[in-house]
C-alpha cells in the first residue's frame, strides 16, 4: 500500500474498504480508463468492498444492510 495524506474520520464521512485477494505478487497497476485495477503480474484475483458510515456512536457498514 502506498502512504498518502492522513485524515481524521468524522461522522457524516463516508468510506470503502476494497481488500483484494491476489493469485501472485501484491503489486497493482490501474488501467487507463482510470478505474480498472489488475494485478501487475496479470495473475487472478478477487475484491471485494465494504462502505462504512462514520457516525456519532460505532461506525455503520452500509453494504451489510
Amino acid at each position: 500500500a502506498q502512504k498518502g495524506p492522513t485524515l481524521k474520520l468524522r461522522p457524516g464521512m463516508v468510506f470503502t474498504v476494497e481488500p483484494m485477494i491476489n493469485a501472485g505478487r501484491p503489486e497493482t497497476r490501474v488501467r487507463a480508463d482510470r478505474w480498472t485495477v489488475c494485478t501487475a503480474d496479470g495473475k487472478r484475483s478477487a475484491q471485494f468492498e465494504h462502505t462504512i458510515a462514520v457516525t456519532d456512536g460505532a461506525p455503520e457498514i452500509l453494504t451489510a444492510l
